[in-house]
């Protein structure tokens, strides 16, 4: 009878530790160019948005973790390249920050989109359940009127045909602010990095919680 007791015992003590168990972190990936990998700042694991939006996650105590795989001087090309490799890691989460250097370079944005609807096609191949956010951009006005709508226009038509959420626009308040920015005008300061956290906070929290 004692010998009985006792298993009961140990097999309740083993639920009652499952049950306490924490939830392994989901993860949430950040995919993009220098913007998303912190290009200029002395720290980029902690003061660029990515960093951020982890020391919000933890403050927080949601069960996520945030990979930064932003690479500096990125195209849609390259990152329609590389994702494969990226996603040998599970992904709950994928915040989709490229095109910048396609429109820099007055790449075709027709182009551009058909390299992103692929990489979304490949994340969403890996886990059909993935939530997808896309940063939108815009050029500057150097750029030319025509080709910077036409370019704006990617990433709302990418999140409708896509049933993904949209951020409008990455670098809002940021972009075109010099005291936001380094001395090249394009990527964002500490502080400026700050401002593109809240953006993305502002987007991605409703979805974690």
């Amino acid at each position: 009878m004692k010998v009985i007791i006792s298993l009961f015992v140990s097999i309740a003590l083993g639920f009652a530790s499952l049950l306490a168990a924490e939830p392994a972190p989901k993860t949430i990936l950040f995919y993009g160019d220098s913007l998303t990998a912190g290009y200029g700042l002395d720290d980029a694991s902690t003061q660029a948005f990515p960093g951020l939006i982890q020391q919000k996650i933890t403050a927080a105590a949601l069960p996520y973790r945030v990979i930064n795989a932003g690479l500096s001087g990125e195209t849609t090309a390259g990152g329609l390249r590389r994702i494969d490799w990226v996603l040998r890691v599970p992904v709950d989460f994928f915040i989709l920050e490229l095109g910048s250097n396609d429109g820099l370079r007055g790449l075709p944005p027709a182009v551009a989109s058909k390299n992103l609807q692929a990489i979304i096609d490949r994340v969403r191949g890996k886990n059909p359940a993935v939530k997808i956010i896309i940063t939108g951009m815009q050029m500057p006005v150097s750029m030319g009127e025509d080709y910077r709508q036409k370019f704006a226009a990617i990433f709302p038509a990418l999140a409708d045909a896509n049933q993904a959420t949209l951020l409008p626009f990455l670098l809002e308040g940021v972009g075109g602010e010099p005291e936001l920015n380094l001395p090249d005008g394009v990527h964002p300061t500490a502080a400026g990095h700050q401002i593109v956290a809240e953006n993305v906070w502002k987007t991605l929290s409703p979805l974690l919680r």
